[in-house]
């Protein structure tokens, strides 16, 4: 007898909603980061070199659904480019919801990176409907952060490199507490290593990729950080939609 956990096709997104935000507070800075990644059941993070090939229309559901409810959706630069990002414009539904709770219609899209590699007349900055914020270190190239900043703002977090914990406190600082990582894994390893997530959110798609994708996250950290397991759900296509909180 094969026993599976509830389907997601029974829940009405204000149920899912409830799902994915019970105990989504109670941190020191009053934020929290989560974290929301596809995975095989192998362990890759893409197939086919990219991470939209797995998980399905259930996955796309619960990641639309967790980007209503986001002050903000970070990402690397890397994801960014490599999963062909636009702007941060959320569906009609999800801009009604949010007007009826109050919030501004879209999140703000920041975008992490290092060298300021990315095009100023890329759509994600020219058709945002909120101006994005681009966190990156102090030594980036000069010009290119005067670029930038005619269409973003551009937010030091770190002398030499993107320190974790200044991307943290600049997006807090903001007023963005209700921060929704999308990756990519280098990034998501440094948010591990600084032990900054307090939620991830992981879809797997029942499959066995068996090629070079890589994993969810890059980088090691000086010690395990533990999770507690919310929720299972199961997906069409059994695709297994999973919510781990930081183990208090």
């Amino acid at each position: 007898m094969t026993h599976l956990p509830d389907p997601i096709a029974d829940l009405s997104d204000d149920d899912l909603l409830a799902a994915y935000t019970e105990g989504a507070d109670g941190t020191a800075d009053g934020a929290w980061l989560r974290v929301n990644f596809v995975s095989s059941l192998d362990g890759s993070a893409t197939a086919a070199g990219k991470s939209g090939s797995l998980g399905g229309d259930d996955d796309l559901r619960v990641f639309d659904l967790l980007r209503r409810v986001a002050d903000v959706v970070l990402v690397a630069a890397g994801t960014v480019r490599d999963e062909g990002y636009g702007p941060m414009v959320l569906h009609d539904a999800d801009v009604a919801w949010r007007r009826a709770h109050g919030t501004a219609d879209h999140p703000v899209f920041a975008i992490v990176t290092g060298s300021l590699d990315l095009d100023p007349a890329s759509r994600v900055f020219t058709e945002a409907p909120v101006r994005p914020v681009v966190l990156t270190s102090a030594a980036a190239d000069a010009g290119r952060r005067r670029a930038l900043e005619a269409v973003a703002d551009v937010v030091t977090c770190g002398e030499d490199t993107v320190d974790p914990e200044r991307v943290r406190a600049a997006l807090v600082e903001r007023g963005l507490g209700r921060i929704h990582c999308e990756g990519g894994p280098s990034f998501l390893g440094a948010l591990v290593a600084a032990d900054l997530v307090d939620e991830l959110c992981l879809s797997i798609d029942p499959s066995l990729e068996g090629g070079d994708g890589g994993r969810i996250v890059h980088g090691s950290s000086p010690e395990l950080r533990r999770m507690r397991l919310a929720h299972v759900l199961h997906g069409d296509g059994d695709v297994l939609l999973t919510r781990y909180v930081r183990a208090r």
